[in-house]
C-alpha cells in the first residue's frame, strides 16, 4: 500500500515537538482573553471527525460538516482548533465587493468604475487573508444574523443605516453553529438558504442591501437534546457520528494532554506549533492540487449507483460524495480518485440521507399517476 501523505498521517496519531518556527506576539495585558485554542493536531483519535473537517477546508463544495455526538467528545475543540489551519482566501478591497474574477469572466461592466480603473492600471482589487472562525451565539437574534437598522445612528444622526450581520462577516469564513438543533428555526432557515445561494438580501423599507455568503458551514449537536429537521440535515455535506474513545490508551492520552494544556496552554501550543504549520501548508497545497484531480474511469457511475440503490433522492448526495472523494485524493497528494477514496468517504456522505417518508410518498404519487394514466388512456381509446 502506498505511503500516506503527512496530512493523512496526522489523522492516525500525532506527537508534539519542542521545535517551532514562530510564536504569537504578546501586546500587553489588557484583560482580554487570547485565542490560543487547543491545537487540532493534538486531538487524540476521532479520525472521521478530523478527516471531514480537513477535507471541507480543502474543498468548500463539499457543503460543510455536521458533527453529531454526546457532550465531551471534542466536537467544539476540533472546530476551534481549525483556526491555525485556515487556508488563504481573497477578499475585496472595494465598498461594493468587486473582485477580479467578475471582471475577467463578465467584463469591466461587472465591477464599479473605481475598480475598473485600478485593474486597468495593474492594481489589485482584492487582498489575501486567512479564513476566520465566526461562531454564532445560541441567543443571537435574526437581526444579528442577517443585519438590520443601526438604531444608534438613526437616533444620533437622524439617518437610516444598515448594519452588516453575522452572515455577511462570515463570507469566505468558517461559520460554526454549536447546538444547531436548538437554534431558532427562522435563523436556521436564513443561514442555510444564504449558504446554499452564496448570497442574501436585507430589505428595510426602501433600503436593500445584497451580501455575499460563501460559507464553510459547520454545525454540532447532541442528539440527547433534540432532533434536527431533515431538511436542515440535508444542507450539511458530511455527517460525522462522534463517540467517546474506547481504547484505554487513547483515553489516557486525552487526559494527559488535557491537563498539560490547562496547566500551561502556551507551552502546549508551542510544542505542537511546528506540526500545525506543516499541516496548514499541506492544506494549501491540497487546495492548489484540487482543480487537477480527476476520477478513475467508471467511478462516478459507481457512486451514482450506490445512491440509486440506497434510494436517496437528494442530489446533494452525489455532489458531496464525489467532491469529498476529490478532496481526499488531493490531501493524499494524488490527482486521481480511486475506489478506496469513494469507500472511505461513503459513510460520511451518505448516512442519514435515506428517507422512508420520501420513498413511500413517491410510491403513493406513482400509484396515483398510474390511476390517472389508466383513466386518460381508457377515455382516449373510447374516443
Amino acid at each position: 500500500m502506498a505511503k500516506k501523505s503527512h496530512l493523512l498521517e496526522i489523522l492516525e496519531e500525532s506527537h508534539p515537538t519542542t521545535k517551532f518556527r514562530r510564536m504569537r506576539q504578546e501586546l500587553g495585558d489588557r484583560g482580554l482573553a487570547d485565542d490560543l485554542y487547543y491545537p487540532f493536531v493534538a486531538i487524540v483519535g476521532q479520525r472521521e471527525m478530523k478527516l471531514a473537517l480537513l477535507l471541507s477546508l480543502i474543498n468548500r463544495h463539499i457543503g460543510g460538516v455536521l458533527l453529531i455526538g454526546p457532550r465531551g467528545t471534542a466536537k467544539t475543540t476540533a472546530v476551534r482548533g481549525l483556526i491555525d489551519l485556515m487556508p488563504t482566501v481573497r477578499r475585496s478591497t472595494c465598498h461594493f465587493g468587486c473582485e477580479e474574477e467578475a471582471a475577467f469572466n463578465l467584463g469591466m461592466d461587472a465591477i464599479c468604475n473605481d475598480c475598473a480603473v485600478k485593474i486597468g492600471m495593474g492594481e489589485p482589487i482584492t487582498y489575501a487573508e486567512p479564513m476566520r472562525l465566526i461562531e454564532l451565539p445560541l441567543n443571537a437574534r435574526l437581526e444579528d444574523v442577517i443585519g438590520g437598522l443601526d438604531e444608534r445612528i438613526a437616533i444620533e444622526r437622524k439617518k437610516v443605516y444598515l448594519n452588516r450581520g453575522i452572515l455577511s462577516h462570515a463570507d469566505q469564513n468558517l461559520l460554526y453553529i454549536d447546538e444547531v438543533n436548538l437554534l431558532d428555526n427562522n435563523i436556521t432557515n436564513a443561514i442555510l438558504d444564504a449558504s446554499a445561494q452564496g448570497l442574501f438580501s436585507v430589505r428595510r423599507g426602501a433600503m436593500v442591501a445584497n451580501y455575499r455568503s460563501r460559507l464553510f458551514l459547520v454545525g454540532s449537536m447532541n442528539p440527547e437534546e433534540g432532533n434536527l429537521r431533515p431538511q436542515i440535515q440535508d444542507r450539511f455535506g458530511l455527517r460525522v457520528l462522534v463517540t467517546g474513545l474506547t481504547s484505554l490508551e487513547e483515553r489516557l492520552k486525552v487526559y494527559r494532554r488535557s491537563v498539560a494544556y490547562k496547566h500551561n496552554p502556551h507551552k502546549f501550543y508551542a510544542e505542537w506549533l511546528n506540526q500545525t504549520i506543516e499541516t496548514q501548508e499541506e492544506i494549501e497545497q491540497a487546495r492548489e492540487r484540487l482543480p487537477n484531480v480527476k476520477f478513475e474511469k467508471g467511478l462516478e457511475e459507481v457512486a451514482l449507483k450506490w445512491i440509486h440503490d440506497l434510494k436517496i433522492t437528494s442530489h446533494r448526495a452525489e455532489i458531496t460524495l464525489l467532491e469529498a472523494a476529490r478532496a481526499l485524493a488531493a490531501a493524499d497528494e494524488r490527482e486521481l480518485v480511486t475506489m478506496h477514496d469513494l469507500q472511505e468517504i461513503a459513510y460520511m456522505a451518505l448516512r442519514q440521507r435515506q428517507s422512508e417518508f420520501i420513498t413511500d410518498y413517491v410510491k403513493r404519487q406513482e400509484s396515483e399517476d398510474n390511476i390517472i394514466h389508466d383513466t386518460i388512456k381508457r377515455d382516449i381509446s373510447i374516443g
